[in-house]
């Protein structure tokens, strides 16, 4: 038996440090829709079919990379996992700026092909390096509670990775307009004063996150131990990946189904929303620099429980904790639609961020443990079907959220088209009514987002407090014997 360190405060800094190196570059997926739309002034019909594009080929090839890390049995000096996520982390250094290049005056084409190609390589790179560091917390510890910490500081390092572009890049990228004896210019339709994106500055903003990215890798590689044989379950090496028989079994992993449907619905709804509440910050608020700082409100709460999330999946397991908190969430969504309806705008942003503080408020315990439950559903394939497959699990669970990360701001961007949004208008030159029409649809993503998420962990995913006891109870016996 080889000697490893005892799980502790290290392993958790430095998991949450791989997901702040991840969310340096993932957090700028937000911003992508509103440079290509406000910036680049691509059409959003047009820019909806490149994004689905690239996000469907993004989905399909986390299972690739998740197979080849399964199928990979050569010894590595740092081990498989910490290689791979080395590997990504290098090509993030440059990966994330490629897709903000920019060239507002370039033809429509070379826009498209800058898309595209800049997409495709910053793409690749953050799945080389995200895909092993999600499979890697179910090799860190095998101790439920422990896993559940695991989880809840990857939601803190992620909440940190989120912070700076979140809320220092709205103030960085966003400039009010003035005239030449310095008076605000107004949009004559909504009254607020028009403001407009700088391009340029989020190219260098992409760079110097990704080289913040870097050094936290770095960190994490260096400080977090795993514990679990990474090639504990043998498969034979003459079987090559399929992806039907994969997609096959991922299906029959309910627990697997129903944590990446509540994932699905986070992706569909809430980071759908984003563009659409920076325009409406833009074009209806008239305050675009706000619009991160407000969006980071809803996930403020899970600090609230970070202290006790130990205590709460003990007393009442993860499951039973995660879809009491997804109810408030239900709540939050529906006490959303009132501020559309009132006309005093600071009365109707105070009532926005109240309604997404419940939001939060119920979204808190299930940030907290989103990832141990994919850990659970893991072992949940090894107990049923005898093979733990980490990566090919955790990828076809990354396929469907990409693959929602694609389909959700795809069909928001053509829902903003038919609503009055037009590119070629610019930030000051959208109607009062498209402005308001923001304001509804901000409303309904949230709360489809919410009923997607109790769908998905309170009818479908079926490890409860006492399942799971036994689950465990039974794969500490087999590997016992």
């Amino acid at each position: 038996m080889k000697e490893v360190k005892k799980f502790g405060m290290r392993d958790k800094i430095a998991y949450a440090a791989g997901d702040f190196g991840c969310n340096m570059s993932f957090s700028l997926k937000s911003t992508v829709q509103t440079f290509w739309l406000v910036y680049m002034m691509m059409e959003t019909g047009l820019l909806s079919a490149l994004l689905l594009v690239v996000q469907i080929w993004d989905a399909v090839n986390d299972p690739m990379i998740g197979s080849m890390i399964d199928a990979d049995r050569r010894q590595y000096k740092l081990g498989k996992f910490k290689t791979y996520i080395l590997i990504g982390a290098i090509g993030l250094l440059v990966a994330g700026a490629l897709v903000f290049i920019p060239v507002p005056n370039a033809p429509t084409v070379i826009k498209a092909i800058v898309f595209i190609l800049g997409y495709i390589v910053w793409d690749a790179c953050y799945t080389v390096a995200n895909v092993p560091y999600g499979s890697m917390l179910s090799l860190v510890t095998e101790d439920a509670g422990e896993r559940a910490q695991l989880s809840t500081w990857r939601s803190v390092g992620s909440m940190f990775g989120n912070m700076a572009p979140s809320i220092i890049l709205p103030f960085l990228i966003w400039e009010k307009v003035v005239d030449e004896a310095g008076n605000p210019v107004l949009n004559p339709e909504t009254g607020e004063q028009v403001q407009i994106l700088l391009g340029n500055r989020v190219f260098f903003a992409a760079l110097l996150m990704g080289v913040l990215g870097f050094v936290a890798f770095l960190f994490m590689i260096k400080n977090i131990t795993i514990r679990v044989d990474e090639n504990s379950v043998k498969t034979n090496d003459a079987e090559k990946f399929n992806v039907v028989k994969a997609f096959g079994n991922f299906m029959k992993n309910r627990p697997a189904v129903g944590a990446t449907l509540a994932a699905m619905g986070m992706f569909l709804g809430m980071q759908s929303a984003m563009t659409a509440t920076s325009i409406m910050f833009a074009i209806y608020f008239g305050k675009a620099e706000l619009s991160g700082v407000v969006q980071l409100i809803g996930f403020l709460p899970m600090f609230l429980f970070m202290p006790f999330i130990k205590k709460i999946v003990a007393k009442w397991g993860k499951k039973e904790a995660s879809v009491a908190g997804v109810v408030a969430s239900l709540v939050g969504g529906v006490l959303m639609f009132v501020f559309p309806m009132i006309s005093d705008k600071g009365t109707a942003l105070i009532v926005y961020v109240a309604s997404l503080c419940v939001y939060g408020l119920g979204m808190g315990i299930y940030t907290c443990v989103s990832w141990a439950l994919m850990a659970d559903a893991i072992d949940y394939n090894e107990w049923k079907t005898g093979k733990r497959e980490e990566g090919t699990v955790y990828s076809l669970h990354s396929f469907f959220r990409k693959l929602a990360q694609g389909i959700g701001p795809s069909i928001v961007l053509l829902i903003m088209g038919m609503l009055g949004y037009n590119s070629d208008l610019g930030i000051g030159g959208q109607s009062a009514t498209t402005a308001y029409n923001m304001c509804w649809l901000v409303a309904a993503l949230y709360l489809f987002s919410a009923t997607l998420q109790f769908i998905g962990l309170g009818v479908i995913y079926n490890l409860d407090k006492k399942t799971l006891e036994q689950m465990q109870a039974e794969l500490d016996a087999k590997k016992a014997a």
